[in-house]
């Protein structure tokens, strides 16, 4: 009896530090975040005065919430799926048995490397509108000087270029795996059955792939809306705040302006849209099964 009762709890001993360290980390501060969103900064004493649902009150007639909230949809718009089809694109190339593959899968992985601020530093030098390489590249060409991160239209598309290549190849890497659990036995049948590459794909790799792209799309969503380094490293959310994304604007509210309250407020509406998202996904993607 005493064995049954050991094998029983066993599981759950292991289970024990993960679930202590997601409680931890992960449901403590969304709890934590939620009570803030509640209170204000008082200025006449140390501690903070409840407010209720004003913050929420005030961020919905705040026109620099609005925009904040337009500039992360769009942003998101374009990266996610850019992302996931160029990584899954990327991972059929990782996976072709050409020769010397294997250096390009090594290659391929430097700029997941690279840290976020050292790509955003190199990007930022290359992108220069005055001595950069890029626009020196576009000089030689005959073309004119882009502004790139300096210019309000070309701004938040320079950051997707950049969070692209700085991604795709970490995103890639679980695509790879993926397509190496295909069973090479389906593809043998369907080219003794004289499907061609495309038919291939359609018919066999895809289908195969739908829980890896399930994954890499969810992920990719949940990273990009939290995405704000390259925005504060490059722009500081501007020119003309074409780059301000909701969590750069809580981070200003936060450590600029001290207001931990407003903060709190929009990093509970980002969460609450993101799960929106995820959730919509989920069904999407589940509703071709």
């Amino acid at each position: 009896m005493n064995d049954i009762r050991i094998e029983r709890i066993t599981p759950y001993i292991f289970l024990f530090p993960a679930m202590l360290g997601l409680l931890m980390f992960k449901l403590y501060p969304v709890f934590k975040g939620l009570e803030d969103s509640f209170y204000a900064p008082s200025f006449l004493s140390d501690s903070e005065a409840f407010i209720g649902l004003k913050n929420y009150s005030f961020l919905f007639s705040d026109p620099v919430f609005w925009n904040s909230l337009k500039i992360t949809l769009l942003f998101n718009v374009f990266i996610n799926p850019i992302q996931v089809i160029l990584a899954f694109m990327l991972a059929l190339l990782l996976n072709a048995k050409l020769k010397h593959i294997g250096l390009f899968r090594g290659i391929h992985f430097v700029p997941v490397a690279v840290s976020v601020s050292t790509a955003c530093i190199l990007w930022n030098i290359m992108l220069s509108p005055e001595q950069g390489v890029v626009n020196s590249m576009l000089v030689g060409l005959g073309l004119e000087q882009q502004p790139f991160l300096t210019g309000s239209k070309q701004a938040l598309a320079s950051i997707i270029g950049i969070a692209t290549w700085k991604g795709i190849g970490y995103w890639a890497i679980f695509f790879l795996a993926g397509l190496q659990e295909v069973p090479v036995s389906l593809y043998e049948a369907s080219s003794i059955d004289g499907a061609s590459r495309w038919e291939q794909f359609k018919q066999v790799t895809f289908p195969m792939m739908k829980r890896s792209i399930t994954f890499v799309a969810v992920s990719v969503t949940v990273s990009n809306f939290l995405l704000f380094s390259p925005m504060y490293i490059l722009t500081q959310g501007g020119p003309e705040h074409s780059t301000n994304v909701l969590m750069l604007e809580s981070y200003n509210s936060a450590f600029l302006y001290s207001d931990s309250g407003r903060a709190s407020a929009i990093v509970i509406i980002l969460l609450l849209l993101t799960l929106s998202i995820v959730a919509m996904q989920f069904k999407f993607l589940r509703a071709k099964h």
